[in-house]
């Protein structure tokens, strides 16, 4: 039932793909949810702007899940994000945002979870 999307303003190698797909797949649960239902997006080469300012790597992700979880799981699940941005593409925590979408309806192979 999760779905994250990852952007990046640099290029993502097929490699670093790998290595944020897994990623992304072991820090969701987290958020106590497994990663046999997780969806994931990888953008590279997104022009984001921080500060009005696109100099150094900046990442963005948003997480969305079926209900909630508790604040501090988003809290645990935010610094692994951004632990992942920076091991794999070199961006640092201030350079990072990420956005959590909550509800309540979620459809999976013809059926509401």
């Amino acid at each position: 039932m999760p779905y994250i999307n990852a952007k990046f303003t640099g290029t993502v190698t097929p490699e670093k793909e790998t290595e944020i797909k897994s990623a992304l797949g072991e820090a969701i649960t987290l958020l106590g949810k497994p990663e046999r239902y997780l969806m994931v997006e990888i953008e590279d080469n997104r022009r984001l702007y921080f500060g009005g300012k696109n100099d150094q790597p900046i990442a963005f992700f948003d997480v969305s899940l079926l209900h909630s979880a508790p604040r501090a799981s988003y809290e645990k699940l935010t610094a692994r994000l951004c632990e992942i941005a920076k091991d794999t593409m070199n961006v640092d925590g201030g350079n990072v945002y990420v956005k959590f979408e909550e509800t309540e309806n979620w459809g999976y192979d013809s059926f509401m979870f």
